[in-house]
């Protein structure tokens, strides 16, 4: 219970960071209609915002990571799902075992999301994003109902046989693995991502989603290690 509420908590900060807030009631109407509107204003996002008209400026690297993601999307967002499955793992060691840390399952993790977490949602959010366009209720419905139903079980599927492999187990061994923990993973996914990808579908810009998902799955990663761990 308190890894799902973690989660939850994580999704709010996420939430947050990208400037996705309920739209305020106390609004001077007679001032929003005066205003200039700008699409380059730089009180739309604390994230994004330009540092060179915002005091402050923006996070730190941003534009570098928009700028990788622009020219190397694929290996950008897998080297940021690699950092997203290492500090979830990190982190679920360090607070949730009593064991000294475990490098190797951690690198083993961190790989898995370098070599299939991060290209392969690359390439199932752009034709997810490809096939439903727009932001409407039933637009996001139908991608989360997809993401869910369909994508889930692909994705654990191969979760818990990359593991089976890297550590060495018969097919056998992954195969029982499969059938014991698949159902558990999905439902432990579906107590959190539908809401997670409500406001991802419906908030975050497509280049966007991996990072988005990983600052979410930080918490989520932790689950995953837990019972991708277990014997």
């Amino acid at each position: 219970m308190k890894l799902f509420s973690l989660i939850i908590a994580t999704t709010f900060f996420a939430v947050s960071a990208f400037g996705v807030s309920p739209v305020s009631r106390n609004i001077n109407r007679q001032a929003v209609r005066k205003a200039p509107l700008r699409k380059d204003s730089a009180s739309t996002s604390p994230l994004f915002r330009d540092a060179a008209k915002t005091r402050g400026g923006a996070v730190p690297g941003w534009a570098a990571y928009n700028g990788a993601l622009d020219k190397k999307p694929i290996l950008t967002k897998a080297l940021t799902s690699l950092a997203g499955f290492a500090i979830g793992d990190f982190l679920a060691q360090a607070f949730l075992s009593n064991d000294p840390l475990n490098w190797v399952r951690l690198i083993k993790l961190a790989i898995f999301g370098f070599i299939y977490h991060g290209p392969s949602g690359h390439y199932f959010y752009n034709w997810l994003d490809g096939k439903i366009e727009g932001t409407d209720g039933k637009s996001v419905a139908t991608k989360v109902a997809i993401d869910q139903i369909f994508w889930c079980p692909i994705f654990m599927t191969v979760f818990f046989s990359y593991l089976g492999l890297v550590n060495g187990d018969s097919f056998s061994t992954i195969t029982n693995k499969i059938k014991n923990d698949l159902l558990s993973a999905c439902q432990g996914s579906w107590k959190v991502w539908p809401i997670v990808h409500a406001v991802n579908f419906k908030f975050i810009q497509n280049k966007h989603r991996l990072i988005f998902i990983n600052g979410v799955q930080i918490a989520f990663n932790m689950f995953l290690s837990l019972i991708g761990s277990k014997a």
